[in-house]
């Protein structure tokens, strides 16, 4: 038995994540034990033809484009369905990739939604890993639309219809996050895994799937942190996270108070992790890789400024221009934490 097999069989799988500069995406793609490289480019649609675990992000970087590599505990096999989906396994955990263009779905964004969710689950429960631990959705002009018909809300009611009958205690870490270069194509990503992981609440927010009315017809379906399952090496899975308590968003119109709010909830957060596994680390550090997205690309210094205060510098980060999904928020971090 192979030291790899060792890894997997003996209990102690997990994906380590790091961040590259994007010079170094060809080489990541040429180790055997990738799950994934994603990179950042604004415009970016479906490469037919490329490797599977390669995947462009239409999102533009602000500071030096990097691009976040996944590393599974074996070698890794891959391959590319008739419908397009994508995917890679390491014999623990799944890394697939779904990149919808709304143009075959007459421009309904619920339709897409709806088509990528159930065309996941069907992969995830034929290739035997059916438990979704964290799960990234991009969609171009996020907030626009009256109401009801806002292409979030429209998009929640096509994720919960494509996601079927489903234990919302259950439902994994997510970021839904607004592309600003008006590409039509839904990217949806994810890693799944053989076993459960351990979902995560905040005590500061109501569960998104608990919103009310006023949020839209379809509660938003995810956890606010995904922990590995039991034995896993996987980090803490943070879901986006943004200046909101309770349910309702605090600091409009000044993003840097809603930054300070936002880092409030990453302290609950963790302590709220802490209960499950008393290990995690209590602050952010080398070991956590975090993803900001920002709205207005001119208030870059003045963030960079305000992380440097919340951050020590050994914290890995990439900052992307980005559109968060409600109007009244205009940053938001997600990533990864041991």
């Amino acid at each position: 038995m192979s030291g790899d097999q060792r890894a997997v069989n003996g209990g102690i799988a997990g994906v380590r994540v790091r961040f590259e500069p994007a010079t170094q995406a060809d080489a990541a793609l040429r180790d055997p034990h990738t799950l994934a490289v994603i990179g950042f480019a604004a415009g970016a649609r479906p490469q037919p033809g490329a490797d599977p675990r390669w995947l462009q992000v239409g999102l533009a970087p602000l500071d030096a484009p990097m691009v976040e590599v996944w590393h599974g505990s074996a070698p890794v096999q891959h391959g590319r369905q008739d419908d397009g989906l994508c995917w890679a396994e390491d014999g623990s955990h799944q890394m697939g990739v779904l990149q919808i263009e709304e143009a075959d779905f007459d421009g309904d964004i619920a339709r897409a939604s709806e088509h990528a969710y159930r065309t996941m689950q069907q992969c995830l429960a034929s290739r035997g890993y059916p438990h979704l631990l964290r799960i990234w959705n991009y969609l171009d002009a996020i907030v626009d639309g009256d109401g009801d018909q806002e292409r979030y809300r429209q998009f929640c009611i096509g994720r919960a219809r494509g996601l079927g009958d489903f234990d919302p205690r259950m439902l994994p870490a997510a970021t839904a996050i607004g592309r600003v270069d008006g590409v039509r194509v839904l990217q949806v990503y994810w890693l799944a895994a053989r076993q459960p992981g351990i979902p995560v609440e905040n005590p500061r927010q109501v569960s998104a799937y608990h919103y009310p009315r006023q949020y839209g017809p379809q509660p938003p379906s995810f956890a606010r942190a995904m922990l590995p399952p039991a034995g896993s090496a996987l980090p803490l899975m943070l879901s986006g996270t943004a200046s909101v308590v309770g349910h309702r968003s605090l600091h409009a119109g000044h993003t840097l108070r809603q930054l300070e709010e936002t880092f409030a909830n990453f302290d609950a957060l963790l302590d709220s992790a802490r209960q499950h596994q008393a290990g995690l680390d209590r602050q952010f550090s080398a070991n956590s890789h975090l993803k900001v997205y920002l709205e207005n690309a001119a208030e870059l210094d003045a963030v960079q400024q305000a992380l440097a205060q919340q951050l020590t510098d050994e914290v890995p980060r990439m900052l992307l221009h980005a559109r968060v999904c409600r109007p009244d928020l205009h940053i938001e971090i997600d990533g990864w934490h041991h």
